[in-house]
């Protein structure tokens, strides 16, 4: 169990989580309805067979965020509303009118929402209480923000906002290219995005290739700028850094992972307890290092 994408939002460390377990029970996912289109819910980290829905490590708490959603692909809607209005203009002898059609396809949604499929998701989220920070396991602030909303319905209050930066991010990421030090413990990795400043300006994308090279450096020299870029931590963790703040491809390297080799468990929930607690130790460490980095604002109390 590893995060592959880190979408990061700040709530004051100071924050009472003292009855989080309670909170997120109430608000456990319910199956959704014959005529719902989704439900929300959280669910239990270690799986449905599991009781907790919240898992602590340290200062690192582990929930997630459940969902079943029924599938009624818009193209089978509109095939048989297109049927519907054929056979009622055939019966009247006109064509149905605005108000007509949207009550035909309200009605016919109703009847075909309890036939749909339904898909169950799945969305992990770590809290980190030291730093204030809840990180939701997505690359889409969208599906970050809906994991916060739930919590925030869960706890009744959670003031958590989007990570933001006191300087600019492009220009710390384009500093770091270009040859300024990087923080104690970063080194580059072998992929980055360029964009020119410009509007609509070019986009240069690079993977697997030398980033101190002749050729990035004539981009650089272009008056390019540095959109994402790739990065490692002490040979523990690799990841890609957007100006965004967006953390792409977290992956954990044979540096950490070796430390989950070197013990043994007997169970699946000792595996990944293990895995989280190895997970959060590496985020927390990463975060200390972009927090300065990036002069990161903390949240008010």
């Amino acid at each position: 169990m590893f995060f592959r994408n880190l979408t990061c939002f700040r709530f004051p460390a100071s924050l009472d989580l003292a009855d989080l377990e309670s909170r997120l029970a109430d608000c456990a996912l319910k199956p959704v309805g014959p005529l719902e289109p989704s439900s929300r819910g959280f669910v239990p980290p270690f799986g449905r067979d599991a009781e907790a829905y919240a898992h602590r490590v340290g200062n690192a708490v582990w929930l997630s965020v459940g969902g079943e959603d029924r599938l009624l692909p818009a193209a089978v809607v509109n095939d048989q509303l297109a049927k519907k209005l054929a056979a009622l203009e055939e019966r009247e002898g006109r064509k149905p009118g605005g108000r007509a059609r949207k009550r035909l396809k309200e009605e016919l949604v109703q009847e075909l929402l309890p036939r749909a499929f339904v898909r169950p998701t799945r969305t992990d989220a770590l809290l980190d209480l030291g730093h204030g920070v809840c990180v939701v396991d997505t690359a889409s602030r969208k599906t970050g923000e809906a994991v916060v909303s739930e919590i925030r319905r869960a706890l009744g209050s959670f003031p958590a906002l989007p990570l933001n930066a006191e300087v600019a991010p492009r220009g710390v990421l384009t500093g770091w290219l270009a040859g300024d030090p990087l923080p104690a413990g970063l080194a580059l990795g072998d992929e980055c995005e360029l964009r020119d400043p410009a509007d609509q300006g070019a986009v240069v994308k690079v993977q697997r290739m030398e980033l101190q090279s002749d050729e990035i450096a004539r981009h650089l020299e272009a008056g390019k700028q540095v959109a994402r870029l790739a990065l490692t931590l002490d040979d523990h963790v690799s990841f890609v850094l957007g100006e965004d703040l967006v953390v792409r491809k977290f992956k954990l390297l044979d540096g950490a992972v070796d430390q989950l080799e070197s013990s043994e468990r007997e169970d699946l929930r000792a595996e990944l307890d293990a895995r989280f607690a190895l997970m959060a130790g590496e985020f927390e460490r990463l975060f200390a290092v972009l927090e300065a980095a990036l002069k990161l604002s903390k949240a008010e109390a």
